[in-house]
């Protein structure tokens, strides 16, 4: 995929993939084998049919290779430019054997960006007088949205915040899945049907209980995970450190980067330290520079190896320049007499023997301690559940963490709802989604049944 140049896009938050051209496309497409038992399809979440919208790529015919994968993906401009394929169906792929896997995100990426304002002419048959209600517009809630409205349910989002996305609005910056893109996608469901009504916090603004008195027949919770993981250390309530959660929904969310046009400002630091090692922690480190910073430094507490992020996003960071510095975990945050945070005591770790789970034990090198100075700290740990809506809801079972406890088909302790998404566990966009598709089937089973 051609990049722009590191130099110059680290200073904006345009785009960093440039997209293929048609006669890049063609190349890649043929080059699919349309192998009789494709593997490539086992490793999609969603479950596309790779060969088969790779084909009409190969044949120049993009409208039909689209068609192809909103089948079963209604997001494909998003999942091409986010999801991991090289974890999932490019892995699969028989020529990954030789490290020369097919481009299969690119080549989704291409069909559907090429074909974003096209009439697609989707027809939904055998309309049903049933209302659905989706709490959340992150991938998981619109993946099962799309689906209910595609098997002839009216179905309506409630989002609680001013703009329709979730995570994909304002958890991934624009330089990595741009705003209008998502847009579109969400203009192309609208158009199919879908209604979404925005500043809605179902379980405050209306209850459960209200959905189901205006005739919902059942209901899907996709409110995500919004609850910052903090490292329970000396010091991490100082003064300028940030969870990357709030972080990246002040720029991405309320353009803090574009003060004073909109009134969110956000601290300009000249060193900033991001500590974590997943997509999180990339997204956040290259957003700081993008903002001015001078040094960013990501600290992970094991090797890059073992870093949770996509290769992908590592090779950009680095090449925007950002310093990994691994094998350290942070021991304490150190703070001026103001409160603000001025550096984090540090100490080196390695790498023990393998548990019964095939994790390495880690451990830390006693006398190794240093000091990292910075005038800014981005915790990138993860986060837990959105506790909100699953605390206002009588009779709804959670676990220890806080996750939604659901059966197989995603149906939770309460008859008529359903549940998916990072509410009740941990997921890419791409799983998420496919959790969104299996809940719309577990939905359409039980309204059959009563």
């Amino acid at each position: 995929m051609p990049e722009r140049d590191p130099n110059i896009r680290k200073k904006d938050f345009e785009q960093v993939n440039c997209g293929y051209t048609q006669s890049e496309m063609l190349k890649e497409a043929k080059r699919c084998l349309q192998c009789q038992k494709p593997l490539c399809i086992h490793g999609c979440p969603v479950g596309i049919n790779i060969p088969e919208f790779v084909r009409y790529l190969s044949n120049n015919n993009p409208k039909q290779a689209v068609i192809v994968l909103k089948q079963k993906n209604n997001l494909p401009a998003v999942c091409s430019r986010v999801c991991p394929q090289e974890n999932q169906c490019e892995k699969f792929c028989i020529l990954a054997k030789k490290n020369e896997s097919v481009s299969i995100g690119n080549l989704e990426r291409y069909a559907a960006d090429t074909t974003a304002r096209d009439d697609l002419n989707d027809v939904i048959i055998n309309k049903k007088d049933i209302k659905i209600a989706i709490v959340g517009s992150g991938p998981a809630g619109l993946a099962c949205g799309g689906d209910l409205l595609k098997m002839g349910y009216n179905v309506t989002v409630y989002e609680s915040l001013h703009n329709a996305g979730g995570v994909l609005r304002y958890g991934i910056p624009k330089f990595r899945l741009p705003k209008d893109v998502l847009d579109l996608e969400l203009y192309n469901l609208k158009k199919l049907g879908i209604k979404i009504i925005l500043n809605t916090f179902i379980g405050r603004t209306k209850t459960i209980k209200e959905l189901f008195d205006e005739g919902y027949g059942a209901i899907f919770i996709a409110t995500g995970a919004g609850l910052p993981i903090f490292p329970k250390i000396s010091g991490e309530n100082l003064n300028h450190i940030y969870s990357a959660n709030e972080f990246l929904v002040r720029v991405n969310l309320m353009h803090s980067f574009d003060f004073p046009n909109y009134d969110t400002p956000i601290y300009k630091a000249r060193n900033v330290v991001v500590i974590g090692g997943g997509n999180t922690a990339m997204d956040a480190a290259r957003t700081a520079l993008r903002l001015g910073a001078k040094n960013v430094k990501l600290v992970y507490r094991k090797t890059e190896n073992e870093m949770p992020a996509r290769k992908e996003e590592r090779i950009h960071a680095k090449e925007e320049g950002v310093e990994f510095i691994t094998s350290t975990n942070p021991l304490r945050f150190i703070g001026n007499e103001k409160r603000f945070v001025k550096a984090i005591e540090c100490m080196k770790t390695e790498l023990g023997e393998v548990d019964n789970l095939g994790r390495r034990y880690l451990s830390k090198i006693i006398g190794s301690d240093y000091i990292i100075e910075t005038d800014m700290v981005i915790l990138a740990l993860g986060l837990h559940p959105n506790p909100t809506l699953p605390s206002l809801v009588d009779g709804l079972i959670v676990d220890s963490h806080g996750y939604i406890i659901t059966d197989d088909s995603l149906m939770t302790s309460l008859p008529g709802i359903f549940a998916g998404g990072d509410i009740i566990g941990g997921a890419t966009v791409i799983e998420a989604m496919g959790m969104g598709k299996k809940a719309a089937e577990g939905i359409k089973k039980y309204l059959k049944n009563n």
